[in-house]
C-alpha cells in the first residue's frame, strides 16, 4: 500500500499559481518580543507569562491594532545577552519610529505599554522578519528557516525569525518593518536579492505581496505599476483615488517624484474555488484574488 504524499500548502499554492499581489495584512505597528524557547502554536497568546502583564500588553496592542510577534535570532544563540523587545511604527512620510528595550522577567514587558505611547527613535535601519513558525504551519519552517539562515549571513543584526505573519501558503514570507512591506514565495537566493534591493530602496513587483498601509485592491494596483514601470522606492508612489463598483476598483496611482507617471489601474476581484490553504487546515477556504483588468498611463 502506497503512503500518500505529505501535503504542503506552499507547494499546492505554487502549483495553482495563487497570486501574491493584494495579500499583505493591514498594519502599521509591530510589537516584537524576543523569546528563545519553543514557540507555542498560537505565539504570544500561548506564552505562560504573568497574567496581569500579558493582559496589559494584549490590551495595549489591540487598542492600536498592533501585531505581536515572537522573534529570535537564527540559531537561537546569544545566551550572554538579555532578550529584547521592540515597538515599530510605520509613518507615511517615511520617518519610521522604533523603541527598543530588554527584559529579564515578565514584569519588564510592561514597558511595551509605555513604549506604545512614546514617540520612538527615528532613523534606525528596518527590521527583516522571516516567518519560521513551524508549529503553526510546517511550510513556515521548511521554507522559512533556510531563508532566515541566508539573510542572517548577510544582515545579522537586522534579521529575526518570527511567529506567524499570515499567508502560510506563500512561505517563505519576509516582512520588512516598520516599512510595512510583505514579500512571499521566497527561497534563499531570491530572499537575499529582494532584501538587498529593498535596503537600497528599490522595491520590485516580483515576490511583493503588498504594503500594509493599503487595502488589498490598492496593493494589487501598486504592484501592477511597479511591474509596468520598474522598481521604485517605498514612498515614490501614492494612492490618489480609489473608486469601488461592486467587485471592481478604479485606482489612481501617482508618482511623487519628478519623472514618475500617474496611472489609472482597474482591478477585478474574484473568489477562487475552495482549497486547503494551510498545511493544518481542517476545512477548505476560498481566497479572494485581485487581477489587473487594465493599466493606463496618464
Amino acid at each position: 500500500m502506497t503512503t500518500p504524499a505529505r501535503f504542503f500548502c506552499a507547494d499546492a499554492a505554487r502549483l495553482r499559481g495563487d497570486p501574491l499581489a493584494g495579500t499583505a495584512p493591514y498594519g502599521s505597528v509591530w510589537i516584537l518580543i524576543e523569546y528563545r524557547a519553543g514557540w507555542p502554536t498560537n505565539g504570544f497568546d500561548g506564552l505562560a507569562l504573568e497574567p496581569e502583564v500579558k493582559a496589559q500588553v494584549y490590551a495595549a496592542a489591540r487598542a492600536v491594532r498592533a501585531r505581536v510577534l515572537l522573534v529570535r535570532r537564527h540559531g537561537r544563540g546569544r545566551p550572554d545577552e538579555p532578550p529584547q523587545w521592540a515597538v515599530l511604527r510605520y509613518e507615511k512620510d517615511g520617518a519610521h519610529r522604533q523603541e527598543w528595550g530588554t527584559w529579564h522577567d515578565d514584569r519588564d514587558l510592561a514597558q511595551i505599554v509605555d513604549a506604545l505611547n512614546a514617540p520612538g527613535e527615528r532613523g534606525l535601519p528596518p527590521v527583516v522578519l522571516v516567518c519560521a513558525h513551524g508549529l503553526h504551519d510546517p511550510c513556515c519552517a521548511v521554507r522559512g528557516r533556510p531563508v532566515a539562515r541566508a539573510l542572517s549571513d548577510g544582515w545579522q543584526h537586522l534579521v529575526w525569525e518570527c511567529t506567524h505573519v499570515g499567508g502560510d501558503r506563500f512561505a517563505a514570507n519576509v516582512v520588512v518593518a516598520p516599512d510595512g512591506v510583505y514579500y512571499g514565495n521566497l527561497d534563499a537566493p531570491s530572499a537575499v536579492a529582494v532584501v538587498e534591493e529593498h535596503l537600497a530602496d528599490r522595491i520590485h513587483a516580483d515576490h511583493l505581496r503588498g504594503y500594509t498601509d493599503l487595502v488589498p485592491p490598492q496593493q494589487a494596483a501598486l504592484s501592477a505599476v511597479l511591474r509596468h514601470a520598474g522598481p521604485s522606492g517605498r514612498h515614490d508612489y501614492a494612492i490618489e483615488e480609489t473608486v469601488r463598483d461592486g467587485d471592481r476598483w478604479r485606482i489612481r496611482v501617482t508618482g511623487r517624484l519628478a519623472g514618475l507617471s500617474a496611472f489609472e489601474v482597474e482591478i477585478h476581484a474574484h473568489r477562487a474555488p475552495p482549497h486547503q490553504l494551510t498545511c493544518r487546515g481542517l476545512s477548505l477556504g476560498s481566497a479572494v484574488h485581485y487581477e489587473v483588468a487594465s493599466l493606463r498611463v496618464g
